[in-house]
C-alpha cells in the first residue's frame, strides 16, 4: 500500500486551504473560480488520495459558512469531479480534454447542486432550484473553460513538480 508521508500529507493540507482561498478569494464573482480546475490536477496528481483534499476544503467551507443543506451537495459534486478525472485515462493532461471535463462539469453543476433540493422538497422544488441556476451554470462552464485555458498548464507544472513529477505537458 502506498503510504503517505509527512511532506505529501503537508502539501495535501496546504492544496485543501489553498481551494477554500480560491473559492473564498473569488466569491464575488458569479460562479467564476479556480476550484473545479484545482479539483481537477489534484486527482491527477494524487490520484485516490484527491478525496483527501476535497473533503477537508468542504469541512472548512462549512466550518465558515454553515453545515446547511448546500454543505451536502459539496461533499459529492467535488468528488464527482475526482472520480471523472480518474477514469478520463491518459487524455486527461490535454488542455482540450481539460477544457470539455470542465466546461461540461459547469454546466452540470446546478443540476448536481440540485439534487438534495429534490430529496429534501420534492420534484417540484428541485427543479425550481436547478433551472433558476441554468444562467449561472452557462457561467460557470464559460469560467471553467477560460480558467483551464489560462491557468492549467503553469498550475499543473507547479503541482507536479511539488510532487517530485516529472513535466509531461
Amino acid at each position: 500500500m502506498n503510504k503517505t508521508n509527512t511532506k505529501e500529507l503537508v502539501c495535501m493540507a496546504l492544496l485543501s486551504a489553498l481551494l477554500l482561498v480560491g473559492q473564498v478569494g473569488l466569491s464575488y464573482l458569479p460562479n467564476i473560480e479556480v476550484v473545479s480546475l484545482l479539483v481537477y490536477i489534484c486527482a491527477q496528481i494524487y490520484r485516490g488520495k484527491a478525496f483527501l483534499i476535497i473533503y477537508v476544503f468542504v469541512f472548512l467551507e462549512g466550518c465558515i459558512y454553515g453545515f446547511g443543506l448546500w454543505w451536502f451537495g459539496y461533499m459529492y459534486i467535488w468528488s464527482v469531479l475526482a472520480v471523472i478525472v480518474l477514469i478520463t485515462g491518459k487524455d486527461r493532461t490535454s488542455i482540450p480534454m481539460t477544457c470539455v471535463i470542465l466546461g461540461a462539469y459547469g454546466l452540470a453543476f446546478g443540476f448536481m447542486y440540485a439534487l438534495p433540493y429534490f430529496v429534501a422538497g420534492g420534484w417540484a422544488a428541485g427543479f425550481s432550484y436547478w433551472v433558476a441556476g441554468i444562467p449561472f451554470d452557462l457561467m460557470h462552464c464559460g469560467g471553467n473553460i477560460i480558467v483551464a485555458l489560462t491557468l492549467y498548464k503553469p498550475v499543473r507544472t507547479l503541482l507536479g513538480r511539488l510532487r517530485n513529477e516529472r513535466p509531461d505537458i
